[in-house]
């Protein structure tokens, strides 16, 4: 990650006050009188050298002053768009802008750098701030989930894309997080239809928790609601398949010991699905059994006894 620097000797050294008075004799002499108003010492301060401002820059991170950080990372960009100063300062101005909580300013930053140098060592960093900065905007689950739906996807990316770098462990937690929690925000929905006797619609959101997040902790809450509502319908068979889902996988649960009561007040137990049926595909999506399909038969056509007793 080492910045290079010019070779010394390479360009002849000019004093900086003879450099300075020589351009404003150059200035001076080409101007005309409608050029009168412009500065040369003003132009010539309005440029610092590269690596002048990547050490300002860092010194301001190092105490804390995050935006004048920021600042001077954006300084880079703008006055040296195309050295290796530039590089680096991009995906600094992102961590800078993460850290002050301007986390559309790090998401554009790490994005542009992203698509300017997509194979550099710092990729995987930049693809990280930009997961982390939709996490920290992960609101209450009773809220609209549209960033934490980019942070699942962001996240993912980490993992898909850099699974050997330093960010992955820590993205592969939060991405379990966020998945959990649109979940939970599935699992919202699904009891409002619920509770509306829609019965249809909260089927369909509770079955999207079984498919799309099977490794959360709402799957079992899922399993059982689905029970619910298909013994509230009056489809016996599916609210049997259900509860058959619910003990395979979970069978000290609380959710299984209610659907198993709600079940047995009509004489009925929990009976497993035909093979081909989509509560077969549930248990092969919870347990990873689709590895092993001989496995899976013998969970599908298992007994299924009752939940244990309460202590």
């Amino acid at each position: 990650m080492g910045i290079k620097m010019p070779l010394s000797g390479r360009f002849p050294v000019v004093p900086m006050a003879l450099a300075v008075a020589a351009s404003g004799l150059l200035l001076s002499g080409c101007m005309s009188s409608k050029d009168t108003d412009i500065d040369a010492l003003a132009l010539a301060s309005q440029t610092e050298p590269a690596d002048a401002l990547y050490n300002q820059g860092l010194a301001n991170l190092e105490n804390g002053r995050l935006k004048e950080a920021a600042a001077k990372f954006e300084a880079i960009d703008r006055q040296h768009p195309y050295s290796e100063f530039a590089r680096k300062a991009l995906v600094m101005r992102a961590f800078a802008s993460y850290r002050t909580g301007d986390y559309d300013e790090a998401v554009a930053s790490a994005r542009r750098y992203l698509s300017l140098y997509p194979g550099s060592e710092d990729a995987a960093y930049a693809q990280y701030i930009i997961g982390l900065s939709y996490y920290r905007q992960m609101p209450d689950v009773t809220r609209d989930q549209t960033d934490t739906a980019r942070a699942v996807q962001a996240m993912q990316e980490v993992v898909d894309r850099y699974p050997d770098s330093e960010y992955a462990e820590d993205a592969r937690t939060k991405l379990r997080i966020a998945r959990d929690q649109l979940a939970g925000k599935e699992m919202q929905v699904g009891r409002y239809y619920q509770e509306r006797r829609e019965y249809i619609a909260a089927i369909n959101r509770f079955k999207n928790v079984v498919d799309t997040y099977p490794g959360t902790r709402h799957v079992e809450e899922a399993l059982a609601r689905l029970t619910e509502t298909y013994y509230a319908m009056g489809l016996t068979q599916e609210a049997q398949a259900s509860a058959s889902v619910l003990g395979q996988n979970f069978p000290e649960s609380e959710w299984y010991r209610d659907s198993y009561a709600l079940l047995q007040s009509n004489g009925l137990q929990p009976r497993s699905g035909s093979g081909t049926s989509w509560f077969s595909n549930a248990t092969r999506l919870i347990t990873g059994a689709d590895r092993s399909p001989t496995a899976t038969r013998a969970q599908a056509d298992a007994t299924v006894l009752a939940p244990p007793a309460r202590g």
